[in-house]
């Protein structure tokens, strides 16, 4: 196994040794380009709705104490860690402990404003930052907490598939309506 091309992959399957190749899509032209499409998309999209984020942070600010952005430990491309930015929308706790599950859709810890703000989307604008800084890309599985992916990745055959691209703000399961506390079977 240590003179195959990175790409190739030794699995099993019921005993049979079996070789796979996957081409990695971040490399080359491809990924150039689809960098490149993030950047430019993410900073217009920051330009076009920077008057919109401001409007909000300042709602934020005065309907509710604590920080206007929250940011969460996720998970991308490889398995990497890093901080997704949103607006706050719900009530700020000092000692928040880290959650295992889904937030419900009538959680009594939602802010007026942060229902609004879950039920447009438009609390995932801050991750358009994540986009310029190369933690997200534009398109890609949504980014999901270590925790959870933790309790998915030996339940669900083919989960860690995910990791092989960038995670984005949007995806096909976002496009179809799978979001949120939904069926995990039918987002894979």
């Amino acid at each position: 196994p240590r003179y195959l091309p990175q790409s190739m992959k030794v699995n099993e399957l019921e005993g049979m040794p079996i070789l796979s190749y996957r081409e990695c899509p971040i490399t080359g032209l491809g990924g150039f380009s689809k960098r490149l499409l993030d950047i430019l998309g993410a900073s217009g999209a920051l330009v076009l709705f920077s008057p919109l984020m401001i409007g909000i942070a300042i709602i934020i600010r005065l309907t509710s104490p604590g920080p206007v952005i929250f940011k969460q430990r996720r998970v991308s491309l490889a398995g990497e860690v890093f901080k997704i930015y949103k607006f706050r929308t719900m009530s700020h706790v000092d000692d928040e402990q880290p959650d295992t599950s889904w937030t419900q859709r009538d959680d009594p810890r939602i802010t007026r404003i942060g229902a609004w703000l879950r039920k447009t989307s438009i609390d995932e604008l801050p991750q358009l930052i994540n986009v310029l800084k190369g933690d997200m890309a534009l398109v890609g599985p949504r980014p999901e907490r270590p925790e959870l992916i933790a309790r998915f990745r030996d339940d669900w055959r083919g989960y860690m598939l995910r990791q092989h691209v960038k995670a984005g703000i949007t995806g096909w399961a976002q496009v179809n309506g799978l979001r949120g506390d939904t069926s995990l079977r039918k987002r894979l």
